[in-house]
C-alpha cells in the first residue's frame, strides 16, 4: 500500500502471500494454502522484475494512504475483536483489511504495476476468504486465486498513448 517501486510491491505482494498462506493453514486448507503462497510468490518474483526501479517507498504525496492503513487498521482490529475471537478471528481481520487497502490502491493508482500487484494481492484475500465458510468449499477458490494472482502479473505493463499528438507546427 505504502510503495510505488517495484522492490516495495514486490515485498509487499509477497508479505501478503506469506501471511494469507499461514492464516488459511489452521483453517484447514492445507492445498489451499499452498496454491496461494505459491501464487503470491510467483506474482512477487514477477513484479520485483517488472515497474519502476527501486523501492518506492513512502515517497512523496503517500501521507494519505498511511493515514488510510493506521486507520483501516485500527477498525477491522476492532470489529473483528469484537465478533469473534480464535484462529478465524485473524484470518476475518485479514479479509476486512487487505480487500479495503488494495481496492483503494487502485483506485488511487494510475500506474500500471502498482495496479497489477493490488489485483494480485485482492485476489489472494478473496482465496483466502474461502476458509471462513461453515462447509468448506475445498481447495478450488484457493487455487484459482493463487492462479489469477501469478497470471495477472504477466499482463503487459507499457501501454500506448492513446490521444493524439499534437501537430508540429515548425513553419513548415
Amino acid at each position: 500500500m505504502l510503495a510505488d517501486g517495484r522492490r516495495g510491491l514486490a515485498l509487499g505482494l509477497a508479505l501478503v502471500a506469506v501471511s494469507l498462506a499461514v492464516l488459511t493453514w489452521p483453517a484447514g486448507m492445507v492445498v489451499g494454502s499452498v496454491a496461494i503462497g505459491l501464487g503470491g510468490l510467483t506474482a512477487a518474483v514477477r513484479c520485483w522484475r517488472s515497474g519502476p526501479a527501486g523501492w518506492g517507498i513512502m515517497p512523496a504525496g503517500s501521507t494519505p494512504r498511511l493515514i488510510l492503513c493506521i486507520a483501516s487498521g485500527l477498525l477491522a482490529f476492532w470489529l473483528a475483536a469484537s465478533v469473534t475471537t480464535g484462529p478465524a478471528g485473524s484470518l476475518r481481520f485479514t479479509f476486512i483489511v487487505v480487500p479495503g487497502l488494495m481496492g483503494a490502491r487502485i483506485l488511487m493508482s494510475r500506474d500500471v504495476p502498482v495496479v497489477l500487484a493490488g489485483i494480485a494481492a485482492m485476489a489472494l484475500a478473496l482465496a483466502a476468504a474461502s476458509g471462513l465458510a461453515v462447509e468448506s468449499p475445498g481447495p478450488i477458490p484457493a487455487i484459482v486465486g493463487g492462479l489469477i494472482a501469478a497470471a495477472v502479473m504477466f499482463v503487459p505493463t507499457s501501454r500506448q498513448d492513446a490521444s493524439p499528438r499534437p501537430a508540429d507546427n515548425n513553419g513548415a
